[in-house]
């Protein structure tokens, strides 16, 4: 590590390390209850709950995988904040104002009135295997960049360490001071990473010996036969990974992805539930949205600059088209890393590699409170309230930190996995941190549209729902068509088809269940004496 950075860099890191460890002291406060500890005692305010939302749908997974995008591909990623804006809209008008009436601490909540409180468990336990997925897959991405700023390489056990290192400062930062805490980090690692993307994206168009035009020319016409780098809106009809950034995607399956992100992932809800109204907390989620195009396009801009950099020789007349790049299963998915390690600047090597360490942070931070939410207050606290067990706030505070690093580790061992399943399928890293959350979204969509838009639906049918709606879109991967199917019927789905395919039957499948009335008598026992 040593070898890379200069002795201003290293001013850098003690600088941050400083920062680090004061916001740590001021933000964890001691919490008196599970509202304290798990919403923030609804009193967070409206601007630093909209960003810490971009710093949970961002971090790691755009540090690494915009650029990446960009270097590959062009700009048609940003299209789909389309989708966000109109499943923004949805999510604020038919599931904000239900959590905030029914002053629920998790969305999985909601289920309760009406299906039961099994139902709540089913609900809550597919998150819980999804969101280690997802977030599993996201710290991965992390790990990647940390074990090449350690070791130099992405080595399986350079990756595995450095998934450790930042569990474990992760856990350690947050495990007192809960989603205060949570929130406020949000804020600090969002500012350290914008502001390492800009300096890249200065350093890198300085280095570039051409004017503003010419570099927007170029980028238009990438090579003799390659399409513009610059498109927007791809409309080309294409079901295919090759297609989920087309128009047809972006107002179908991206609509679906995110109202399951915004609206059922108890990661990004959560910190919704922590404003002081459902008026407050639908601003902080349309805020948020706004915020995340100039971020993404911050980050595709330097995949843009690199592709120029790097592939563009005859523009930079030094070769270096044909220079070292490190490889991952054959790809140069690292090529912004190589580019962090060994051409940029003294100091501003150490402001970007911080914006990783920040961007890991996020990613990390973002799972653990909302998936201890989940286990605690879903799971845990109806189990104890049924044996009768004297229990007082204080104890589901403790539950929750223990809950927490359970939460760490089951995370830090997906991540290590996803090493081997992301060099297996040879996914691109931005499609692979997105298509993991198909698998407990399917199900999870299917059973909120029969909950808010029809009387059918029962105990059964939501568990049947959500159990098969995790297992389609995993029958719909190549690997597994590979081990099933006969080779012609192998087929590529892109991920936000097969989202719409099992979110369809698992919507049909939770219909089949007879009609209900809503559970009162099934309520939380907070829900009852509020």
């Amino acid at each position: 590590m040593l070898d890379y950075y200069s002795f201003a860099d290293v001013l850098v890191f003690i600088a941050y390390g400083l920062v680090l460890l004061g916001s740590g002291w001021l933000f964890n406060r001691r919490n008196k209850s599970t509202q304290d500890y798990f919403l923030g005692g609804n009193k967070m305010p409206m601007w630093v709950v909209a960003i810490s939302v971009l710093a949970t749908s961002q971090s790691a997974a755009t540090f690494l995988g915009g650029p990446d995008q960009g270097y590959r591909g062009d700009l048609t990623y940003l299209a789909t904040n389309i989708g966000a804006f109109i499943a923004v809209g949805f999510v604020a008008m038919f599931l904000i104002p239900k959590f905030y009436q029914f002053r629920v601490y998790t969305v999985y909540e909601l289920l309760e009135r009406r299906f039961g409180s099994a139902a709540k468990r089913q609900a809550g336990v597919m998150y819980l295997f999804g969101r280690i997925f997802a977030s599993g897959a996201r710290l991965y991405m992390a790990a990647i960049a940390v074990a090449m700023i350690l070791f130099g390489n992405f080595d399986a056990s350079s990756v595995i360490t450095a998934t450790l290192i930042i569990t474990l400062a992760g856990l350690l930062y947050t495990v007192y001071g809960g989603i205060r805490t949570v929130i406020y980090s949000d804020v600090l690692q969002a500012v350290v990473y914008v502001s390492a993307a800009i300096a890249v994206i200065i350093v890198l168009y300085n280095a570039i010996p051409i004017g503003f035009s010419e570099l927007v020319q170029a980028l238009q016409n990438p090579a003799p036969g390659e399409a513009s780098k610059l498109k927007l809106i791809d409309t080309e009809v294409d079901f295919s990974s090759a297609g989920v950034f087309n128009i047809w995607s972006v107002l179908t399956g991206f609509v679906l992805l995110n109202i399951a992100a915004f609206g059922l992932d108890q990661d990004m809800t959560q910190r919704v539930l922590t404003c002081k109204s459902a008026k407050d907390g639908s601003k902080a989620m349309l805020m948020s949205v706004v915020m995340v195009i100039p971020v993404m396009l911050l980050f595709i801009v330097i995949g843009l600059l690199l592709y120029i950099y790097y592939q563009r020789p005859d523009i930079m007349a030094t070769g270096q088209g044909d220079g070292p790049v490190p490889t991952f299963a054959g790809e140069a998915v690292t090529i912004f890393m190589y580019y962090v390690l060994t051409e940029i600047p003294a100091g501003v090597r150490g402001l970007v590699t911080i914006g990783i360490i920040a961007a890991a942070l996020s990613t990390l931070n973002s799972g653990l409170n909302s998936m201890s939410s989940v286990l605690i207050q879903d799971l845990y606290r109806p189990w104890k309230l049924r044996r009768k067990s004297d229990a007082s706030e204080a104890h589901f505070v403790r539950a929750g930190q223990l809950g927490m690093t359970l939460v760490a580790a089951a995370l830090a061992l997906m991540a290590c996995l996803c090493y081997y399943w992301q060099q297996y399928t040879d996914t691109p890293l931005l499609q692979f941190a997105l298509s993991v959350m198909v698998f407990s979204y399917s199900g999870l969509l299917g059973v909120y549209f029969v909950t808010l838009f029809s009387r059918r639906g029962s105990p059964t049918s939501v568990a049947a729902a959500l159990v098969v709606g995790f297992i389609v879109p995993l029958l719909m991967q190549p690997y597994v068509m590979d081990v099933l199917w006969p080779k012609a019927w192998v087929t590529d789905i892109g991920f936000t088809w097969q989202l719409m395919i099992g979110t369809a039957i698992s919507t049909l499948i939770c219909l089949t269940g007879a009609s209900s009335k809503t559970a009162n008598d099934a309520s939380p026992e907070r829900l009852k004496s509020d």
